[in-house]
């Protein structure tokens, strides 16, 4: 599946959305992909995850024991990619400002992990992920994600597999141009870190 292929499936469910928009990471944007659109539908999840899991699969010398996700918005495709690896899922959640593993979850030293996210900007919530897990003594053995909004610019620490990739521009707040600040901005994500 190629990055125009998944963006015709973001498309047709109404997630490609343009205008002006305060991303989690507190970037603006003239695109947002609302992927709480594709997961309502079971079918495109399991579609995309499908194709992620195959590429994960042919792209990985090593493969995962289990599939950690952070919460929230990668615990939907984490699950749908356990289940299309035949692996289990657990996500990590934040307490005090911090991911940790909560509700029982543990992970086993050595324990190899493919951490999952839903879309990749900056990388900083796959990075905090990824060192939450790490601290368990479990070993990251890579990341991935459905889009890589960075066009492969984000660093993660480890391998990160993208089912699609584009670079679509970003802003600091103060460096908006004049076009887009005519638009009023919305932040449709929901992580409430940065205004």
């Amino acid at each position: 599946m190629k990055t125009e292929d998944v963006l015709e499936i973001f498309r047709e469910a109404g997630a490609l959305l343009e205008g002006h928009f305060i991303l989690s990471s507190g970037l603006r944007s003239p695109v947002f992909l609302q992927k709480a659109f594709i997961f309502k539908s079971p079918a495109r999840t399991a579609k995309l995850c499908a194709a992620l899991a195959d590429k994960v699969r042919s792209n990985l010398d090593v493969q995962p024991d289990i599939i950690v996700a952070p919460a929230m918005g990668g615990v939907i495709p984490g699950y749908e990619m356990a289940r299309q690896m035949e692996l289990e899922s657990l996500f990590v959640e934040r307490e005090e400002g911090e991911f940790t593993l909560r509700r029982g979850f543990t992970l086993e030293a050595g324990q190899k992990v493919l951490m999952v996210e839903d879309i990749v900007t900056t990388g900083l919530s796959s990075r905090e992920c990824i060192a939450a897990i790490n601290a368990t003594g479990a070993k990251v053995i890579g990341g991935a994600c459905l889009f890589d909004r960075s066009g492969g610019q984000a660093d993660i620490g480890v391998p990160l597999i993208s089912l699609a990739s584009r670079a679509f521009p970003t802003y600091a707040p103060e460096d908006v141009p004049a076009e887009l600040a005519k638009i009023p901005a919305i932040k449709p994500g929901s992580r409430g870190l940065n205004k």
